[in-house]
């Protein structure tokens, strides 16, 4: 896994984005580490729900949605897909239809903090920000979309 460590501030509602001043709290942040890994390590997810969040930001690699700046004519590697005999154009279809079957199985009102943490890879309280959520509301939602997905992956 790659490290790119930085050391940041923290109030009570995260990491700061102003200069580093004396007195504040400090931390060390691994920045190349997804919001979901972050979150299972520090036991905020369970292995299932870090599983069904692994298995979703897969099919969404693998289904090749991310936004893209030029044309991109190589394919997105991924290790186990267990789709063997499909063609690439068939693996992807696969996986679109995948991911858009654990985003239905989420709902609506999940599947947006779903998709912002683990598909575009937004930390939590940028998510809520975002969503207009009150603070440290959206750790219990994606908890509840990530329960779901994972029943839809049948992990756990």
């Amino acid at each position: 896994m790659t490290r790119i460590l930085k050391e940041v501030e923290l109030d009570e509602t995260g990491p700061l984005r102003t200069p580093p001043r004396v007195g504040r709290r400090r931390v060390t942040v691994n920045l190349a580490e997804s919001p979901l890994g972050w979150l299972h390590a520090r036991g905020h997810l369970s292995d299932a729900q870090f599983a069904a969040g692994e298995a979703l930001r897969r099919d969404w690699e693998m289904a090749q949605l991310s936004a893209g700046v030029t044309m991109r004519w190589d394919a997105v590697r991924t290790r186990g897909s267990g789709e063997r005999g499909l063609n690439p154009g068939e693996r992807q279809l696969a996986a679109r239809q995948r991911f858009d079957a654990a985003i239905a199985a989420a709902g609506p009102g999940l599947s947006d903090v779903l998709w912002r943490v683990v598909c575009a890879g937004e930390p939590l309280p940028d998510a809520e920000r975002a969503l207009a959520w009150p603070v440290r509301s959206g750790k219990l939602v994606l908890k509840l979309a990530l329960d779901r997905v994972a029943g839809f992956y049948r992990i756990g």
